[in-house]
């Protein structure tokens, strides 16, 4: 029954459990290797979601996004993501790599969405990531959701826009966004306002010295010292094992002086003072990297990148670090202006790995933390460069003003998504950007190993982030 001639023997194969439940349940399928270019209306997605009653498999095509509330409004049940030790559990019993959707599996009950069968044939994943099943809707339909009840839950992607290119929209798009909110009262009244912090003094004042041409070492000093914790901070910083300093540091000169430099001491003081203003959240996706872990991974890896394109091309070295360092500081921001939904928003992100977050947070707030994150850098009367890289970190194909900031956080985002750092669907990134850059899939690698090779050291900077002196 099932096609494999077209497999070479060396690719990857389907698990057998898999093979032999289809062909149990005489199921034709063909074996395709996975290809971004697949249609996402054909591709299966799977989610087990559960709660006081039990699991349910839900099942939709990838060109949709699973919106719980409506899913709470069919069922009358409040579902979310089951724990990864569970579905770790699962998938070890049966030896999968990935969910396949395949409802006699789970032995869960199952709904779908209806719009799923639309495709003359299916493409479901097989257990083994890379390989995918293609299977007739009619047989798909018949023997495999034979017990299943049909739904519409999803919500198709071309309806749910995310502003990408039209910055000149997002203040009266978060306006908007708070207001909606205001009117509707969920749970809590948010203030008609967007309650935003002020900028600290200290960020303030290092600010002030980023653009002083006569700044010296003994200003930095000056301000780092006068704030106990951040002075901590880059003592145990320039005494990591990431940077294997010789001798003891003794004082904050000495960090900066002999290890880490002028420019690194500030857009590292400049990070840590503007991440204390907005607390992380005490919510976050299952199975998410940590915040402060992505952030300086990300600026890690940016340095690196910055250091390997040709002189000429180069942008500002220490602006690079810190877009890296402060690439995702909008989801700080949603999670401290819209605090009742962003439990809403970590529920869905967990049923929907296979999207960006833009596509969930356009759709449940009507406004992005890339938008947010860049009108809060504006409104702190932060360098344009970083506004810049925060807005369109998602876009490939950015080539405006400041187009190396962006580009950059692209580029380090997908090449740590590619060795499972960090949550979100991979891409395949165009020529272009490595292009505009100056450097080659090859080099942009380098990169990466580099950093990666001292992960245990960075995981150590990263772990100070998160529980400050």
């Amino acid at each position: 029954m099932t096609e494999v001639a077209l497999v070479p023997d060396t690719a990857p194969r389907p698990p057998a459990v898999i093979l032999q439940l289809l062909e149990k349940l005489g199921v034709p399928c063909h074996i395709r290797p996975d290809h971004p270019a697949l249609a996402a209306s054909r591709r299966v997605q799977a989610a087990l979601l559960d709660d006081a009653v039990g699991a349910l498999l839900v099942l939709f095509p990838q060109n949709q996004l699973l919106d719980l509330n409506r899913l709470a409004e069919l069922t009358g049940r409040k579902l979310t993501a089951v724990k990864p030790e569970r579905m770790e559990r699962m998938l070890s019993k049966h030896s999968l790599g990935v969910l396949p959707g395949l409802p006699p599996l789970t032995s869960s009950p199952c709904l779908y969405d209806e719009r799923l069968l639309q495709e003359p044939s299916l493409l479901v994943e097989s257990g083994q990531p890379g390989v995918l099943l293609e299977i007739g809707s009619e047989h798909y339909k018949s023997i495999l959701l034979a017990k299943a009840s049909a739904a519409r839950f999803g919500e198709p992607l071309a309806s749910i826009r995310p502003n990408l290119d039209r910055p000149d929209d997002d203040r009266a798009e978060i306006t908007q966004a708070v207001q909606a909110f205001t009117a509707r009262r969920i749970q809590q009244r948010l203030e008609e306002t967007i309650e935003i912090p002020p900028l600290p003094e200290t960020a303030q004042k290092i600010i002030k010295l980023r653009v002083d041409p006569d700044a010296t070492v003994d200003d930095i000093t000056g301000v780092v010292e006068t704030d106990p914790a951040l002075a901590a901070q880059v003592v145990s910083w320039a005494a990591s094992p990431y940077y294997a300093a010789p001798g003891k540091i003794r004082s904050v000169e000495d960090a900066i002086v002999r290890v880490l430099g002028f420019d690194l001491v500030i857009n590292l003081a400049l990070g840590l003072a503007l991440g204390k203003t907005l607390s992380l959240p005490k919510d976050q996706p299952q199975q998410a990297t940590p915040y402060w872990q992505q952030a300086i991974y990300t600026a890690a890896i940016i340095e690196g990148l910055t250091r390997a394109m040709p002189r000429a091309q180069r942008p500002e070295a220490g602006l690079t670090y810190l877009a890296g360092l402060l690439h995702n500081f909008g989801y700080l921001v949603l999670a401290h202006v819209f605090p009742p939904h962003f439990s809403l928003i970590c529920r869905h992100l967990e049923v929907n790995p296979h999207l960006g977050t833009g596509y969930i947070e356009q759709h449940l707030l009507g406004i992005t933390r890339e938008q947010i994150g860049a009108w809060l850098m504006r409104f702190w009367d932060m360098p344009e460069e970083l506004a810049t890289a925060l807005r369109f970190q998602h876009d490939p194909s950015y080539d405006g003003a400041h187009a190396a900031y962006p580009n950059l956080v692209c580029l380090a985002v997908n090449l740590l998504r590619s060795r499972g750092i960090g949550s979100g669907p991979q891409h395949e990134l165009p020529d272009e950007l490595f292009e505009r850059l100056g450097l080659t899939r090859d080099k942009a690698e380098d990169a990466l190993d580099k950093v990666l090779q001292a992960e245990a050291a960075l995981r150590e900077l990263a772990s100070q982030f998160n529980h400050p002196h």
